[in-house]
Order: structure tokens, then sequence, then C-alpha cells
């Protein structure tokens, strides 16, 4: 058997296992029920409150039960594409009633090279340890006072956050046990619709076609989470109501540039290589992607780059751990975090570069660190403005963004 194969395997096998566990109770998991900037500032106004009535949504079929119902408008996808990957809807479980420690009171409760997911919203910051995200992909949370779903597909490698509201009405969003192009299909528990996590697109089913808002949430090292927003807080991943085997990786090996991804079915772009990490950045009708090698140079790096008129930066510092590479989390090779950011202050472009560990920008010798904000200097306290994107894999975002630059070297 291949090496190739044996991962393939593998990958497989460790789904149907997350599929088949139990909750901490020994109780079966439950089938599923019917019913940014660094300091982004998201409005909490909506037209409709938490409690909204479904009726406010259409009402059609389960797209869950039968995809191919009259009653839908045409899928965007092909329906053959969205295949079984091996666990039941919810078989992998969302984190519904997220429980949250205070960073500062547990500086020490993950290895500082392991990464998390790190959102901020209306200066509400939290840390969503990927070691638990890599067991459940969803966490349904209120942060800002905006209800939001955070994703993590592991066989994509990617992590995108959606406010999880549709036409005013909140919902939460669950797993389908399905994939589209190996990447995470969601399910949303008011039309059960189903929705890419990729882009937050409803692509068969009631909703066909409607657009979920995404809020910037990249990854990044504890480390420097910790460090970047000190008052934050840090999801409890021993208090989910699941028994995982945190700090696990179930997908040991599957961060190898040269194997392919897990049931993906149609073309590769072989401008790269399917498992090459990148940073995808889409702006305006600019669509490009940064081969995460060419960003990548000793303790940190940045690189000024403009994509569809706008003057960016993009950071990269050494230190956060893959979390598909070792069979624990903290032992994965390092791949570092990066930060994207406009580049434009108080209406200047400035020009940065990397000094140690940080990065210093050459108009007012400023210095700032990975989050996008200034510690010293004369722009001490000022945050770059966040533009959204994505550390995932090639095959994800070519899948995705086929007219998509890539940019290497």
């Amino acid at each position: 058997m291949t090496r190739t194969t044996m991962l393939t395997v593998f990958a497989a096998i460790a789904l149907i296992a997350a599929a088949c566990s139990t909750s901490v109770d020994g109780s079966a998991t439950e089938e599923p029920t019917t019913e940014v900037l660094p300091s982004t500032t998201v409005s909490t106004s909506t037209t409709a409150t938490a409690d909204a009535p479904v009726s406010a949504l259409p009402a059609g079929p389960s797209a869950l039960d039968a995809p191919d119902s009259a009653e839908f408008p045409e899928p965007l996808v092909p329906l053959a594409d969205i295949i079984s990957g091996g666990p039941p809807p919810d078989g992998i479980p969302p984190i519904d009633d997220p429980v949250f420690l205070d960073t500062a009171d547990n500086l020490e409760i993950l290895d500082p090279s392991e990464s998390v997911v790190a959102l901020e919203i209306n200066g509400d910051a939290r840390a969503y340890p990927i070691r638990a995200m890599i067991w459940h992909e969803i966490v349904n949370d209120t942060v800002g006072g905006v209800p939001v779903s955070i994703t993590y597909c592991p066989l994509c490698n990617s992590a995108v956050t959606y406010r999880r509201e549709i036409n005013g009405v909140e919902t939460t969003f669950g797993t389908s046990g399905r994939l589209f192009a190996s990447a995470l299909v969601m399910y949303d528990r008011a039309t059960e619709s189903l929705w890419t996590h990729f882009d937050g697109k409803a692509i068969v089913g009631i909703l066909t076609g409607t657009q979920l808002e995404a809020i910037g949430s990249p990854l990044m090292a504890w480390d420097d989470f910790r460090a970047a927003y000190p008052t934050s807080k840090v999801l409890d991943w021993t208090a989910t109501g699941f028994d995982r085997p945190y700090g696990q990786n179930p997908y040991e090996g599957y961060d190898d540039d040269s194997t392919q991804p897990f049931l993906f079915r149609g073309a590769l772009d072989d401008r790269g290589l399917a498992k090459q990490r990148v940073v995808g950045i889409s702006l305006g009708d600019e669509v490009v992607a940064y081969d995460l090698n060419s960003l990548s140079d000793g303790e940190a790096s940045a690189t000024n780059v403009t994509v569809a008129e706008q003057d960016l930066v993009i950071f990269w510092k050494a230190g956060q751990a893959s979390a598909l590479d070792e069979g624990n989390l903290e032992d994965g090779r390092d791949v570092g975090s990066v930060g994207v950011f406009s580049r434009i202050v108080d209406g200047r472009s400035l020009t940065f570069a990397a000094e140690g560990k940080q990065f210093v920008d050459e108009e007012t010798g400023s210095t700032w660190i990975i989050s996008g904000e200034a510690v010293s200097g004369a722009l001490e306290g000022t945050r770059l403005q966040r533009i959204e994107h994505l550390d995932t894999f090639w095959f994800a975002w070519s899948t995705y963004q086929p007219d998509t630059v890539l940019i290497e070297g």
C-alpha cells in the first residue's frame, strides 16, 4: 500500500470513528433537529430577534433527506459531487453551548505553538483551539453581540467564521456528514439547506444561492494570541460535553504536499501541488494565492503587495505548529502565523519590514505585532485594518477560486 493510499484510508477511519464516538455521559451523538478588523466592529442590529419564527424563512423539504427535491432551485454544484464523508449529520458534533475561560488566568493552558482560530468582534476577542475544532468543526457562538458560527475544515486546512443569520433570522449550523471537493458541507438548522464551509454559500436546498456574511478569523499560534489579546477568552475544550482525545491529531500525516486530498473529485489545478499551503486573498475582481513558503523567512517576514489597487502587507511569524502533521498537535512542524492588513494609516501608505519577531514601518519606525497592532513608536496603539484571507491548501482555494493567480518565489 502506498503512503498516499494509507493516508486516505486513515482519514476515512478517523472520520468514521469521530461519527461513532459518544458524549461524555456515554450517550450517542444526537441526530439533528429541524426547528473584520483586528478590533472588528460588526453591527448588531437585525431585522429579527434570536427567537424569530422559522416561518420567516421559506419552507421546503430537507436537503439532508431529499437533496434532489423538485421544490428546490437548481443546485449550484452537481449533486453527484456532494458525497458522504462517513459520519451522519452531526456525527461530528458541533459545539452549541461553548464554555470559555479567561485567557489571563490560563496563559499556560496550551502549548505556545498550538493553533487557535482568533476572532474579535466589537472588542470581544476569543480563541477557539484547533484541538477542539479538529473534532467538532463548528462552534455556534455569540461574540460581541453577534451570532456567529466558527467553522474549521481539517481536510482543506481552513478556518472561516460566518454570521449565523439568514434574512434576519438567527439559526445554528451543523455538520452534514457530506463533502464537496474534499471540504466540509454544513447545513442550517432552520431549513436544512446545504452550505459550503469554504465560501458560505447555500448550494442545495430551499435557500440555494443565499450567501452568508464572513468575518475574518485567522489561524494564530496560542503564544501570539495571548500576547495580542490579554483580556480575551479561550474555549474550554474540557467542557464540550463530549469525550474526545483533545490534543491528538486524527489526520496524522495529512499535511504532506506530496499526497492527494481525501475523496476529492474533479480535476486538480496543476499549477501547484494539491496540498501546497497558500494564503488566499480576494479583493474586488482580483484573486491571488501566495505560496506560504515564499512568505516565510527566518523568525518573521513582511511582504508589501498591492491587490486590486489596495496597498497591503502580509505579516508572517514563525511559531505556529501544523495541526495536521504529527500525532500530537504541539509536535507539528512550524508553519507560522499569517496576518493580512491594509498598509494605509491616516491616508498614508506604510512600508513594512521584519525585525526579529516583530515588524517595523519605514515611515515612522513604529513596531508592530502579528495581530496588526503597533506596540511602540509614534503609532503605538494604532491597529491596521485586517483584510480577510484564508490559510488553506492550494486544491481548496483553486477549486473555489479557479481564476486565481498563484504567486510563488
